[in-house]
C-alpha cells in the first residue's frame, strides 16, 4: 500500500491533446498522461527547465557585459530548444515533435556560424551563414518527408561534432600561438582549463545519452520498477529526463565557444571565465572587475 511518501500514479490516463500523432514516444508509462491529465509526459517536461534557466541566464550575461550578438542569438535558440522539447513531451503531437527536434539544428548552425566565420571577411562571414541556413533547410524538408529520427540524431550528430573540433582547431592552431606570445605565463593554464571545459562539456554529454540508451533498452524494467517505488521517486529512473538535464549542459559549449572568442580577440587580461569544474559551478564569462566583485577573487585562467 502506497504511504503518504509514495503517490501512485494515475488510473485514469486521459488527457486534453488527444491521441498522440507523434512518431516518438517515451519510456515514461506504458500509457501518457500518468501524472496530470495536462500533460502526456510531465517529468520529461519539466527537466526541460535546464534550457529556460541557462539560456536567460545567458543571455543577461551577453548583454550586460557586451559579448558578441550572435551569442545572445545562440542562447536564444537555446531556450527555444528547451520550449520545443516541453511542448512535444506535453501533447506528443508530431506538429510539437518538429517544434522540438529542429530547433537543435537550427542552434547548432547559429553556434556554428560564430564557430566557422569568425576571424572572416564579412563576404566570407555572409556566405558561411548562407550555407549554414541552407543545410538547415535541406534538413528540415528531408526529415519532414521521410519522418525517418535516426536521419534527425545522425544530422544532429555530426553537426555538433564539426563544430566542436572546429573549436579545438582553433584552440589549438590559433589560441595557443598567439597566447604564448601575449602572455607566455599563463598560456598553459588558459589552455588547460578551456580544454577541462570542453572535455567537461563532452563527457556530460556522453553521459546523458548513455543514460537515455539504458532507458530504451531496459524500460520494460524500468516501468516496472517505477511502479514499486511510485511517485516521486519513481522519477529518479526516467532516462529520457535526465538526458534533459545533460544535454541541458549544452549551455557549456557555447560559453566554452564564447570564451575562446574572447581570449582570440586578445581579451584574455580584461574578461575571465568563472568556472571551476562541472560538478560544482556554471561557467560565465565575465569582464575582470565583476568577477572580482562576485568572488573576491580573479580566476584569470588561473587552475585554481
Amino acid at each position: 500500500m502506497a504511504s503518504v511518501l509514495q503517490i501512485p500514479y494515475r488510473e485514469a490516463r486521459d488527457g486534453i491533446w488527444g491521441e498522440q500523432t507523434s512518431t516518438l514516444n517515451w519510456c515514461e508509462e506504458l500509457k501518457d498522461y500518468n501524472i496530470t491529465s495536462y500533460c502526456a509526459e510531465f517529468v520529461n517536461s519539466i527537466t526541460n527547465s535546464m534550457f529556460i534557466w541557462l539560456g536567460i541566464r545567458g543571455i543577461r550575461d551577453c548583454i550586460r557585459y557586451r559579448h558578441r550578438p550572435v551569442f545572445i542569438v545562440a542562447f536564444i535558440g537555446y531556450i527555444v530548444v528547451g520550449l520545443g522539447s516541453i511542448a512535444f513531451h506535453t501533447t506528443l503531437k508530431y506538429s510539437m515533435q518538429l517544434a522540438d527536434e529542429l530547433p537543435m539544428i537550427y542552434a547548432t548552425c547559429i553556434i556554428g556560424h560564430a564557430t566557422f566565420s569568425y576571424g572572416k571577411s564579412p563576404a566570407v562571414s555572409n556566405l558561411v551563414g548562407v550555407g549554414l541556413f541552407s543545410l538547415g533547410l535541406l534538413i528540415t524538408v528531408v526529415y519532414h518527408v521521410t519522418k525517418e529520427p535516426v536521419f534527425h540524431q545522425v544530422s544532429f550528430a555530426t553537426l555538433t561534432c564539426a563544430v566542436v573540433f572546429r573549436s579545438m582547431y582553433d584552440m589549438e592552431w590559433q589560441l595557443r600561438p598567439a597566447l604564448q606570445i601575449r602572455s607566455p605565463d599563463r598560456a598553459n593554464a588558459i589552455m588547460s582549463q578551456m580544454w577541462r571545459m570542453c572535455l567537461s562539456g563532452i563527457a556530460l554529454f556522453l553521459v546523458g545519452f548513455f543514460i537515455w540508451n539504458l532507458d530504451n533498452i531496459f524500460c520494460y524494467y524500468l516501468r516496472t520498477w517505477r511502479n514499486v517505488l511510485l511517485l516521486p521517486w519513481a522519477m529518479v529512473l526516467e532516462g529520457h529526463a535526465w538526458w534533459h538535464i545533460f544535454t541541458g549542459l549544452a549551455y557549456y559549449f557555447i560559453a566554452w565557444r564564447m570564451w575562446l572568442h574572447t581570449c582570440l580577440e586578445g581579451k584574455e587580461n580584461d574578461f575571465t571565465l568563472q568556472w571551476k569544474s562541472a560538478l560544482t559551478s556554471i561557467p560565465r564569462v565575465l569582464p575582470v572587475t565583476s568577477a572580482e566583485a562576485i568572488n573576491g577573487s580573479v580566476y584569470k585562467g588561473r587552475l585554481d
